[in-house]
């Protein structure tokens, strides 16, 4: 059943991921020789810009990474000063997910996460997956696509839901 979850996230994480590389593409082609300046966009002033998404979109999957090898968390810098920084990023992100192996054991371990000040939080391994990582993956992915669909970039369900595209069949 481990073997079988850890696909499950792994394909997750990747398949989303590749998703966030799809929107950066688009968003780059839309916005041809200025498309440098979208890593600076942002929906409001108090909220992180796209390319701060980019990163925290990918710190998700790169912490499950280090949490299945038994490895200290270690979140990304939310600085990307280029397109190709995003770019691999991405694919840095998705090649740390590859040969995963999740033990059993892992999802009753209790993880502790520092969210700020002296505040954490402690979860069980499956929560910690299920309440903290994939949503918050979700959250920074959501957030990255929803600045360029406000920046008017030509992106729509069928973008954001992409990794369903091997499932379309036709009537």
């Amino acid at each position: 059943m481990s073997k079988e979850l850890t696909n499950n996230f792994v394909g997750l994480f990747s398949s989303r991921l590749t998703t966030l590389g799809h929107i950066l593409d688009i968003s780059e082609r839309y916005f041809n020789e200025n498309a440098e300046s979208i890593l600076g966009f942002d929906l409001i002033d108090d909220m992180l810009p796209f390319g701060a998404q980019i990163a925290y979109t990918c710190d998700q999957p790169c912490n499950f990474s280090l949490w299945c090898r038994n490895q200290e968390s270690s979140n990304l810098s939310p600085e990307l000063d280029s397109l190709t920084m995003a770019r691999d990023l991405i694919e840095r992100t998705k090649s740390q997910l590859e040969g995963l192996e999740l033990k059993e054991s892992k999802f009753s371990e209790i993880k502790r996460i520092n969210i700020g000040g002296d505040q954490y939080l402690e979860l069980e391994g499956i929560n910690y997956i299920q309440d903290f990582l994939i949503p918050n993956f979700y959250f920074h992915l959501v957030t990255a696509y929803n600045i360029m669909r406000m920046k008017g970039v030509p992106l729509g369900k069928v973008n954001y839901n992409s990794h369903l595209a091997p499932f379309i069949r036709a009537a």
